[in-house]
C-alpha cells in the first residue's frame, strides 16, 4: 500500500519549517551580540514598565545611534526616563545608560582583543548548537519515515528518495548557519 503522499508532503513541509525557524533563532540571537558599534537591538528584549504595563523599549520612544559608538534613546513622554533608564540596568546588557533629563545616553565602549574573542567563541557555539538543533530535526523527520516505511506505508525506493530530500535541506540549513557565523565573526572582529 502506498503513502499518502499529502502525509508526506506535510512531513517534508514540517522538517523544511523547522530548519527555517532554526537558522531564524541563530539570525535573531546574533542581532543581541554587541560588537563594538551602537546597535539598538541589544535592547531587544528589555521591557519597561510603562504605566504599569511591561511594554518593549523600541515602542516607548525614539532610538537613533550617534557617531557609531551612541546610542540616544528619546521617550515620548518624558515622565517615562526614570522607568526607562531602570529598566536597562535591570536588563544587565552591559551598558551603563546617562540620563540627561531629556534623553538616555548608551555609550558603546570600544572592544578589546581578548573580549573580541570571547565573542567569536560565543558566536561559534550557537552556531554549533543551531547545527545540532538541525541535525535533531533531520533525525525525528527520518524516524517518522522509518516507522511508515516499517509499516509498508512507503517503499523503501520513495523512503531513499526522502531521505535525500531530507538531507539536502538539512545541508542547505547548514550552510546558511555557517554563513551567518562567518559574517558574524568578521563583524565582531573588525576594529
Amino acid at each position: 500500500m502506498a503513502a499518502d503522499m499529502e502525509v508526506i508532503g506535510l512531513i517534508l513541509d514540517e522538517n523544511k519549517e523547522r530548519l527555517e525557524k532554526t537558522v531564524s533563532v541563530l539570525k535573531n540571537e546574533y542581532v543581541t551580540i554587541r560588537a563594538g558599534r551602537a546597535n539598538p537591538h541589544v535592547l531587544d528584549k528589555v521591557m519597561v514598565d510603562y504605566y504599569g504595563v511591561p511594554t518593549p523599549i523600541n515602542q516607548v520612544g525614539n532610538m537613533s545611534v550617534q557617531e557609531g559608538r551612541c546610542l540616544v534613546i528619546a521617550p515620548w513622554d518624558k515622565s517615562t526616563l526614570k522607568s526607562v533608564e531602570k529598566a536597562i540596568l535591570t536588563a544587565n546588557v552591559g551598558l551603563t545608560p546617562t540620563n540627561d533629563g531629556t534623553v538616555i545616553r548608551l555609550v558603546f565602549p570600544e572592544l578589546t582583543e581578548e573580549r573580541r574573542k570571547e565573542l567569536v567563541k560565543q558566536v561559534k557555539k550557537m552556531a554549533e548548537d543551531s547545527k545540532v538543533a538541525a541535525r535533531n530535526i533531520r533525525r525525528d523527520t527520518l524516524d517518522t519515515l522509518k516507522k511508515m516505511n516499517k509499516n509498508k506505508e512507503v517503499t523503501d525506493d520513495e523512503y531513499a528518495g526522502f531521505e535525500k530530500d531530507v538531507d539536502k535541506e538539512v545541508n542547505k540549513a547548514i550552510e546558511s548557519i555557517d554563513k551567518l557565523s562567518a559574517e558574524k565573526e568578521k563583524d565582531v572582529m573588525t576594529v
